[in-house]
């Protein structure tokens, strides 16, 4: 019988918060079975009915384009609420590994203002998220919403522009230090051209302001599309090594693999799909519980799922900027960070006013933790594996329920799993 304890673990990583139910199911069917099933294929989806695209529709002066602008803000804060809802309803790994790449290649709303593109990226990383890391890349240098964000739009022959080249191999494919300026510029050109029509959410290749000429990149010389780029990034030495690192900080210790696990999950496949297994399943993964600090979107989606609240009734985009984080509107396009940035303060103080406003609203829940059992209850009601004498001793004389949840969702053992 597996443990519990590895079990609730394992299941507060992969998915964005699970229910005692659901660690007592997996802990039946064992690890092996768990992952599999939380990494299985997703169903596809279909995206919802926002309405068209603002800039499209609207005309040509300062109030319609003022008109279009308002529009456009609506219809990413109604793609949010989806998301969200999603996010709650999945009992899977599947929208957290969709949230994962979004966190990776962090892209914002704020400047692509297409609520259509953002979604359509999101449906890039649900296709090619779990699958060959390469189809992915050839699908994100293709990608709207990206090159919009990254300049792509502003890179011609005449004029390159090295943005999206430098971030790619930077923060996407290779990491810091293993590419050169001589790469970026090489890599700028191959860029070149590419151009977004928001009327049909498609990017297409301009060839006159295409740069076809020779470049040498990443050590070889030739004439390269974006499909012989995205295969020269997958092919360097760097970047399954970097892509493990990456799954590691956010699923893992939120610090950088030994490098005994980084070459065991590089060894794993080249897909998505096998290097999270990969984590999820090395034997260093159970000793980094207790090292992770939950991200805002993992702490309240994970607290509506275990409440058995409805996400739409919390105001959640409102909760989410108030906590720091709100999907779409990462704050660079390095993502959001990691650990005890998270563990400040006015962050703590942000949790002890939506944990009161939750707790208000899981009736159901309190009735729990009415008895002189009621620390155990809500342990098992939030999947926390324990207390410390610290916090044991802090909720211990709390009678009203209401208030030992909220405090219980604003405490260490809750925020760090």
């Amino acid at each position: 019988m597996t443990d519990r304890r590895e079990m609730s673990h394992l299941l507060r990583r992969v998915t964005f918060g699970p229910t005692s139910a659901e660690v007592d199911a997996a802990v039946r069917s064992g690890v092996e079975q768990t992952v599999t099933t939380l990494l299985a294929p997703a169903t596809p989806i279909n995206l919802p009915d926002i309405g068209p695209e603002p800039s499209v529709t609207a005309g040509g002066d300062r109030a319609a384009r003022q008109q279009a602008r308002q529009a456009q803000q609506k219809q990413v804060t109604a793609a949010l609420d989806w998301w969200l809802g999603r996010m709650a309803a999945d009992r899977t790994g599947a929208e957290k590994l969709v949230f994962f790449w979004h966190g990776h290649w962090a892209t914002s709303a704020q400047k692509v203002r297409s609520a259509h593109l953002m979604l359509g990226q999101q449906q890039t990383f649900r296709r090619y998220g779990p699958g060959d890391t390469g189809a992915l890349i050839r699908a994100m240098l293709r990608d709207p919403a990206l090159i919009i964000w990254l300049d792509g739009q502003k890179n011609t022959r005449k004029a390159p522009n090295e943005n999206l080249a430098r971030e790619l191999m930077e923060l996407f494919t290779l990491g810091v230090g293993n590419y050169s300026e001589d790469d970026v510029k090489a890599g700028a050109r191959v860029l070149t051209g590419w151009v977004v029509d928001k009327a049909t959410g498609k990017a297409t290749l301009k060839p006159a302001r295409h740069d076809d000429g020779t470049v040498t990149l990443l050590g070889r010389t030739g004439t390269f599309d974006v499909d012989a780029y995205a295969d020269l990034l997958t092919r360097n030495e760097h970047h399954l090594p970097f892509l493990a690192q990456r799954h590691w900080v956010r699923y893992g210790s939120g610090a950088a693999p030994s490098a005994a696990a980084t070459g065991r999950i590089v060894a794993a496949g080249r897909t998505g799909s096998a290097l999270l297994r990969a984590v999820l399943t090395d034997p260093e993964f159970p000793a980094t519980d207790g090292q992770l600090v939950k991200q805002p979107i993992e702490w309240l989606i994970g607290a509506v799922r275990q409440l058995g609240i409805d996400v739409s009734k919390v105001k959640a985009p409102a909760v989410l900027r108030s906590l720091g984080q709100v999907p779409f509107r990462p704050p660079s396009v390095g993502g959001w960070p990691v650990g005890d940035a998270w563990l400040t303060t006015s962050s703590t103080e942000a949790r002890i006013r939506t944990g009161q406003a939750l707790a208000a609203q899981a009736e159901q829940a309190t009735d729990r933790l009415t008895g002189s059992d009621r620390l155990d209850a809500l342990a098992d009601l939030l999947v926390v594996d324990g207390w410390s004498d610290r916090t044991r001793a802090a909720l211990s004389g709390i009678k009203d329920p209401r208030r030992l949840l909220a405090l219980g969702l604003a405490s260490p053992e809750y925020a760090v799993h």
